[in-house]
């Protein structure tokens, strides 16, 4: 773990992790070490204050999403939404994860021009300071725009969700050529450290596997989908996020697993250095998250690119309207250096909404989950 300044957040959380790895008797499994270090209250990377979503390094933030990157997003996010509030009878968007604001900013104003001005949203947010950043993004829609803190016990609408399942504590697996071990946090002179124990967790995959592969599971974030299942009553629901099928997420060459941290927009593998003062974050495996939806009774709809996605939903036409600054912001959201091919959109409707997603209309990928 590298040193961190002793004003900055990094000290005071890293005080607190040491302490909870002690109660704990010497070691924490990871996913209870990202979650102290995600959301601890006040310290937690996603519940302090520091900037986090912006263009530039220079604005002092740590990554871009893509409606922070161009609100044509949202907006076209809002083709998709309209068609399963008219089909599902509802008035409802719910968020989770808002981020800025900025998919509700751009997806009302979507809404509005596909002939649903009065549609209400929810955004579900855990973090006080992120909430304060929304509440003064979306204000002129005034009293619209909701917050809750946990799930709403009936959710009747459309569902989404933009790099949220990524930020979901996972846990980490190393196999030693033998068996899979649990990948947690120790410490060793005061310094977090990396300890395997010995458990009976394995991927959801046979493999083959290469000596020294380490690799995550996502426990929380499948467990999230089965909530969803709980709650959305009549609707649909769509999680934009980087990730891979399982075939493709546990394949060979990718032995070192998809844990990684963003800082000032670099990427680092280090996740116990700076707690608090970076993101941790793991691709998805939308095979998991696509069988938790099933089990728990939702339908899936439909699995494919961002870029397809988009298109399907008309992003041309905006794209055409949009003058050559915007433009340029926009492609990055469907080239596939960029955003277009590593994201991907994976959709859930409830049982009976009999409904063809426009989103999945074509290139629809659900047959290589």
């Amino acid at each position: 773990m590298q040193a961190s300044e002793a004003g900055s957040v990094s000290a005071p959380l890293g005080e607190h992790i040491r302490a909870a790895i002690a109660a704990a008797g010497g070691w924490l499994p990871f996913d209870r070490y990202m979650a102290l270090a995600l959301y601890t209250p006040g310290l937690g990377y996603y519940a302090n204050a520091r900037p986090k979503l912006g263009r530039m390094p220079a604005d002092g933030s740590d990554f871009v999403t893509a409606p922070e990157l161009s609100p044509l997003f949202g907006r076209t996010l809002a083709t998709q939404a309209a068609q399963v509030l008219e089909i599902a009878e509802a008035d409802q968007v719910f968020e989770f994860g808002a981020g800025t604001g900025a998919l509700a900013e751009s997806l009302l104003d979507g809404l509005a021009a596909c002939g649903h001005p009065a549609a209400r949203y929810t955004i579900v947010e855990l973090s006080a300071d992120l909430r304060a950043r929304q509440q003064a993004r979306v204000a002129r829609f005034g009293d619209r725009v909701q917050w809750a803190d946990r799930w709403p016990e009936a959710m009747h609408g459309v569902v989404f969700g933009n790099e949220v399942l990524d930020a979901m504590p996972v846990q980490l697996l190393h196999f030693d050529g033998e068996r899979w071990q649990e990948r947690g946090v120790a410490l060793q002179d005061g310094r977090l450290v990396f300890e395997d124990r010995a458990s009976t967790l394995q991927p959801p995959h046979d493999g083959p596997f290469l000596p020294g592969t380490v690799t995550e599971i996502h426990r929380q974030a499948e467990a999230f989908v089965t909530s969803l299942a709980q709650h959305l009553k009549r609707g649909a629901a769509f999680f934009v996020d980087y990730g891979f099928p399982e075939a493709e997420y546990y394949h060979l060459q990718r032995h070192g697993g998809t844990l990684m941290c963003h800082r000032a927009h670099l990427a680092d593998t280090d996740p116990l250095a700076d707690p608090g003062e970076k993101d941790i974050t793991a691709h998805v495996n939308f095979t998991g998250i696509a069988l938790a939806g099933q089990d728990a009774g939702l339908d899936v709809i439909g699995y494919t690119s961002q870029a397809r996605f988009l298109v399907n939903c008309g992003i041309a036409p905006l794209l055409e309207a949009a003058d050559l600054r915007q433009r340029a912001m926009a492609q990055k959201l469907i080239t596939e250096h960029e955003m277009g091919e590593l994201f991907k959109v994976i959709g859930f409707a409830t049982p009976g909404l009999a409904f063809e997603p426009i989103g999945f209309a074509e290139g629809d990928r659900l047959h290589r989950l």
